[in-house]
């Protein structure tokens, strides 16, 4: 079961409950994953002392790791409430983060279980490497990816295809809650530079090559 992260202002009590749970229930393998949005300036730290909680109370820590979606909402809450925005000030420092948080969950795997869950192809690549690196099986129980059903399916397919555990999640509910949200996914799929025009250039020749077949 994976709990989602929301808006930061309500996000500690969500963490603490969940992490109360996580230690409940996850002693031998992940029942319950946490959701991290690395967009704000500071998760990457509260990820790391998780780790660390997860190390001294004897549990597996369960760790969805994220970009995040609601820049918007975030920033305008902020300055209505005139205080600083927890949301990085650009994309290359959330991006940093992301990635710093992949490396550092790759080195504490007796402990924690990852789902990659990133449209984001140097991300994916990243972790592809770190395991190549640290000699860590493909299929290492621990790791897995996840993109949105329609989105990112050539990452998906070569990651599966590596021998990774991946998923393909799919959004349902009302309309007047699906559609706002796969809005916002698609924008934040579309903030990586030439990806979904390399993306689309996939499928049109995918379309051509089985039309021959």
């Amino acid at each position: 079961m994976y709990v989602d992260a929301e808006e930061s202002w309500i996000q500690d009590v969500l963490d603490e409950m969940t992490l109360v749970r996580m230690a409940k229930f996850n002693k031998t393998q992940a029942i319950l994953s946490n959701t991290y949005q690395l967009y704000r300036y500071d998760v990457l730290a509260h990820f790391r002392r998780d780790i660390e909680r997860a190390e001294k109370e004897g549990f597996i820590l369960g760790a969805k790791l994220v970009r995040g979606a609601y820049v918007e909402k975030e920033n305008e809450y902020a300055k209505s409430h005139q205080q600083p925005s927890k949301i990085h000030p650009n994309k290359t420092a959330t991006d940093a983060d992301f990635n710093a948080a992949l490396r550092y969950a790759m080195l504490h795997l007796d402990r924690i279980s990852i789902c990659v869950a990133s449209h984001n192809e140097y991300s994916c690549m990243l972790l592809l490497d770190l395991m190549k690196e640290g000699n860590i099986p493909a299929n290492h129980p621990h790791i897995s990816v996840s993109q949105l059903q329609g989105m990112g399916d050539h990452i998906t397919f070569n990651l599966a295809a590596a021998g990774v555990q991946c998923t393909k999640y799919v959004p349902y509910g009302p309309l007047k809650e699906v559609v706002p949200y796969l809005i916002r996914r698609a924008q934040e799929n579309g903030s990586v530079e030439g990806q979904m025009g390399r993306e689309l250039k996939l499928i049109r020749e995918e379309r051509a090559r089985r039309k021959q077949a």
